[in-house]
């Protein structure tokens, strides 16, 4: 799983990457506007953009801003928060993906395409529905780890470790 994630976000980024120096190139130097490069690059952006959420939440690395563990002196209770955490990450990601996919039968219905090149942008809107989906699944996986860690048996160390 890690290597695909890494192998499809590197494609994506450079795709996008090589794409915004074309149209800098061709724009501001040839002064020769490539038609539809910004609407043909709209694709990988947002898988690139939600791809790289979802593995934010595999690696459980999103930014975040974990002022309450200052006061927090034991394990146990660091515990109680992540869960706490969690369980609010999961009820706001089930609510947003609940509209998610009401876009993505909206986007379904409609079949819009894009102004010049007319592609369908059904496949950019599913990257949110996708990416809210497979997020869910890990920040419930998260979950899981963190309730088997706070409920698990606390093992006394030994007597005769040092740490």
């Amino acid at each position: 799983m890690t290597r695909f994630a890494s192998v499809l976000l590197t494609v994506l980024i450079c795709l996008v990457a090589i794409g915004q120096f074309v149209q800098v190139i061709t724009r501001y130097v040839l002064e020769i506007p490539v038609m539809g490069l910004e609407e043909s690059l709209l694709y990988p952006t947002l898988w690139l953009y939600m791809m790289g959420a979802v593995n934010a939440s595999r690696e459980n690395t999103h930014i975040r801003a974990n002022v309450l563990e200052i006061f927090l002196s034991t394990d146990r209770q660091r515990q109680v928060l992540a869960v706490i955490g969690e369980v609010i990450s999961l009820i706001v990601g089930i609510w947003l993906t609940t509209w998610a996919w009401d876009f993505t039968k909206y986007s379904i219905r409609v079949w819009r395409e894009s102004p010049t090149l007319y592609l369908p942008t059904f496949y950019v809107d599913i990257a949110l529905f996708a990416g809210l989906v497979l997020m869910m699944i890990f920040t419930a996986w998260h979950l899981l780890v963190h309730l088997r860690a706070l409920f698990a048996p606390s093992t006394p160390a030994p007597e005769g470790d040092a740490q």
